[in-house]
């Protein structure tokens, strides 16, 4: 999801640092951001739930007018039992603490320059408990609580802050799942995938596109959203069955 919000933005001809820890597969994917979009996107190898991380970011783009925030979602748990001390404070550094702090290191500027855009794409287990989520849901959640409060602080300044809580989308973890299904049951992709969506009930009947979070991710930042503050939006395909 964070390839597609980078790939979103470069099409509308923003310049980009992106960054990640692997970095094969960081450098070939702004290698091919940049080919296929004529914009310049600069890789940077870092972990922001670190502060050297976080410096290394800030040093390379130390005054950024957009800033997406993800990270790859922590394991799934079969029963709350088996989270430990250290998955929580692993959590709480790479969910939490990191995008809090890249927030508060960039924001205040954005505000002096009066434009700003800080998009968190997050999960949909930050809005519903889940089990299963729980390394993901509870510290989402929290960051959703901190993101409302800034982003009204500087709404006058025309910088907004808002979150995406994706359900179940095609992503290189869930792609590698559904292939491994697809092997052992002698079946296809395909066949798995409508499988797993018929299997939770989602109202759209299939699993989602992440260009559709790319491009929402994109429109968040744009000036047609400058009066959507501090919200945390829902991309599940209607499987919440909430009015708000």
């Amino acid at each position: 999801m964070g390839r597609a919000a980078a790939v979103a933005l470069a099409r509308e001809g923003v310049e980009l640092i992106i960054s990640a820890r692997g970095e094969e597969r960081l450098v070939a994917a702004a290698r091919e951001i940049a080919m296929d979009t004529g914009s310049k996107v600069t890789p940077v190898v870092a972990d922001h739930s670190t502060a050297a991380g976080r410096e290394a970011l800030l040093k390379a783009c130390p005054h950024p007018d957009i800033l997406i925030v993800t990270n790859s979602p922590p394991r799934m748990l079969s029963g709350y039992e088996e989270a430990t001390e250290k998955d929580w404070l692993e959590s709480f550094y790479t969910a939490l603490i990191g995008p809090v702090e890249l927030i508060k290191a960039t924001a205040g500027g954005m505000a002096d320059r009066g434009f700003g855009r800080v998009v968190n794409i997050a999960t949909i287990a930050a809005k519903t408990p889940v089990e299963a989520r729980l390394l993901s849901g509870p510290m989402r959640s929290a960051l959703c609580n901190y993101s409302g409060a800034v982003a009204r602080k500087l709404a006058s300044k025309n910088v907004t802050i808002n979150n995406i809580l994706p359900g179940t989308f095609q992503t290189a973890a869930t792609d590698g799942l559904l292939k491994s299904k697809a092997a052992a049951n002698g079946t296809t992709y395909e066949v798995e995938a409508q499988r797993w969506a018929d299997t939770m009930g989602i109202p759209a009947a299939r699993i989602g596109d992440a260009e559709d979070v790319g491009a929402f991710c994109a429109l968040l930042c744009s000036r047609y959203a400058s009066y959507v503050v501090g919200q945390s939006i829902v991309m599940d395909g209607g499987l919440l069955r909430t009015v708000f």
